[in-house]
């Protein structure tokens, strides 16, 4: 009667998070579910890791009633500072037999092409059916379900903030590759409509990306829109201090960029994403099979501006953006 008194008052607060008895709870199971990120390995992996996106991901898994060690551990891979490609640090973690394992976008492909039985939930794809990972959002089949980063339609507000901010006839470069090839469309069908010129500046998947912005600056462009988040996104400080050396105004698509120094970003709370993801390790835990869940996509984006930035580049942003960010650092 106690436990109902509790669980009703809750209801009424209305943001009250209610732990429920879980599977893992009820039957002692200590799960092991895997996590791959961009960061390096230390940074996103145990009961305290230090991104806050895997961090977000721990805490959601406390409010569902988990608890770190007694319900649950982590098997972490991170691409920061590995020396294996890709493909063989999604192979080696499923070698490790986790129960279902907590993915970023760029990883998901690698992780499908290893394993068709171990549960993966997606926290950062790109586009899951562009990219062939999925053949529906509302019902994914096979082992693979999560979040989208819907980013191809937040493409062209980013563009639209930098020209914006910098609205004279200079073009605007593009870095993008072969992954990003379908924002890249969507950048050259707004520019298009908008009559703005765009130079697209191709990067490899692991090497010469800095050419490419050397090659935006000689080529005078105003300002750059990054697309190329999966290859660039574990190198986030060293783009953004290259940016800024070769003053370019750019815009990115996540967060994390602009926390290492770059001029502004517009696109989904990746951390809000990871949060979310633990909903669906949940239902899988408690034997869900990911193929029936929906794949969702962002509710949260944000537009945030580094103010010493933009002061490192001589540019005055106007009052309408600063009224219209989420966040301003200072």
């Amino acid at each position: 009667m106690d436990r109902l008194r509790r669980v009703i008052a809750a209801t009424l607060a209305g943001t009250a998070v209610v732990p429920r008895v879980s599977l893992a709870q009820k039957s002692g199971v200590l799960y092991r579910i895997g996590i791959i990120g961009l960061s390096a390995t230390p940074d996103i992996e145990g009961a305290a890791p230090r991104t806050a996106q895997v961090a977000a991901f721990v805490r959601a898994m406390s409010e569902l009633g988990y608890v770190y060690g007694k319900h649950y551990v982590t098997v972490a891979r991170g691409v920061a500072g590995n020396r294996l490609p890709l493909h063989e640090l999604a192979a080696e973690l499923v070698r490790q037999k986790p129960d279902v394992i907590v993915a970023t976008g760029a990883a998901i492909a690698p992780l499908k092409e290893a394993t068709t039985t171990i549960p993966i939930v997606m926290t950062a794809a790109l586009d899951p059916m562009a990219m062939r990972l999925v053949p529906n959002l509302a019902r994914p089949g096979g082992n693979v379900t999560g979040l989208s980063l819907q980013s191809v339609e937040a493409t062209a507000k980013r563009l639209d903030l930098l020209k914006e901010l910098l609205p004279g006839p200079a073009p605007v470069g593009v870095i993008w590759n072969q992954a990003s090839a379908h924002n890249l469309r969507s950048a050259q069908a707004a520019a298009r409509e908008r009559g703005w010129p765009l130079v697209p500046f191709e990067i490899d998947e692991a090497r010469g990306w800095d050419s490419a912005f050397h090659s935006a600056a000689s080529a005078r462009v105003s300002s750059v829109l990054v697309l190329a988040a999966q290859v660039l996104f574990p190198r986030s400080k060293a783009v953004a201090d290259l940016a800024a050396s070769l003053r370019l105004p750019a815009i990115y698509e996540l967060r994390p960029y602009v926390e290492a120094g770059g001029l502004m970003c517009y696109g989904p709370d990746i951390v809000d994403i990871w949060r979310r993801a633990a909903g669906y390790v949940d239902k899988i835990l408690e034997g869900a099979s990911p193929g029936e869940l929906p794949i969702e996509q962002p509710t949260r984006f944000e537009f945030v501006l580094n103010m010493p930035v933009a002061r490192h580049l001589g540019l005055k942003i106007p009052q309408r953006l600063l009224l219209r960010a989420d966040e301003v650092i200072q």
